[in-house]
Formats: structure tokens, C-alpha cells, sequence
């Protein structure tokens, strides 16, 4: 009596930020931490990495997303995996086109942590001849 998933769930990952995304088919709509797409990520240039993904899959969508960590930027770049990873088990097919694109690439750059003895991870302190 296994009742069939109504959605596509999958996880993105950019830097320290980290994104669960769930797919339905449907309407549109696309919100994030329970709040609309445009509150969430402010600036055109995030809305659009976070939709680029879905825009060229060409299928109609509803998209969750629950965010956390990292800055605004990450998260969007996460959702933006998270969506593409959600795609390729919805459809086979579509994971050489969103590969050549670069969106099922998990970006690894993080900060590096700070070492004892120096001001940042590499930064040395001031050197002084006396």
C-alpha cells in the first residue's frame, strides 16, 4: 500500500549554504523559507541564478525550497543545484544538458580556516625590525 510521491526532493550545496529543495509538478509557483521567490532573494541577478536550473528544463514546476547557512548569494547558487538534482530524477534525459551547463557541479570553495599564529588563514602578522 505504498502511496506514489507526490514531489521530487534533492539536495544543493554551495559553500557553507545547503538547500532542500521539493519539486511538484504544477503552477509556478517558487517559494523559499515559506516566503515568495522576489522577497527572498532581492536583486534580479539572484532570482535568476536560482531559476536558471528550471528555465532550461522548460517544464512547469512548483518549487520549495528550505535554505540554510551561507550568505544570500550561496543559497541562491544552492537552490540552483538543488533544483538541477531534482530535474535528473524527475527526467534522465535531462542530465547532459544541465551538466554541460554546470549546474549538478557542487562548487567546493569555502573559506579556509585561520591558523594559530597568523592574523587570517595566510595573513602573517607585521613584521617589524625592531
Amino acid at each position: 500500500m505504498s502511496k506514489e510521491k507526490q514531489y521530487i526532493e534533492a539536495v544543493g550545496r554551495r559553500k557553507t549554504a545547503v538547500a532542500r529543495v521539493r519539486l511538484t509538478p504544477g503552477d509556478g509557483s517558487f517559494t523559499v523559507n515559506g516566503r515568495e521567490l522576489t522577497e527572498y532573494f532581492p536583486t534580479s541577478e539572484l532570482k535568476k541564478v536560482a531559476t536558471e536550473s528550471l528555465a532550461l528544463a522548460g517544464k512547469s514546476f512548483s518549487v520549495s525550497a528550505k535554505v540554510l547557512g551561507g550568505g544570500i548569494s550561496a543559497q541562491s547558487e544552492a537552490v540552483r543545484h538543488g533544483i538541477a538534482r531534482a530535474l535528473t530524477k524527475w527526467e534522465a534525459e535531462m542530465r547532459p544538458t544541465l551538466k554541460k551547463e554546470g549546474f549538478l557541479k557542487r562548487d567546493p570553495r569555502m573559506k579556509e580556516r585561520k591558523k594559530f599564529g597568523l592574523k587570517k588563514a595566510r595573513r602573517a602578522p607585521q613584521w617589524s625590525k625592531r
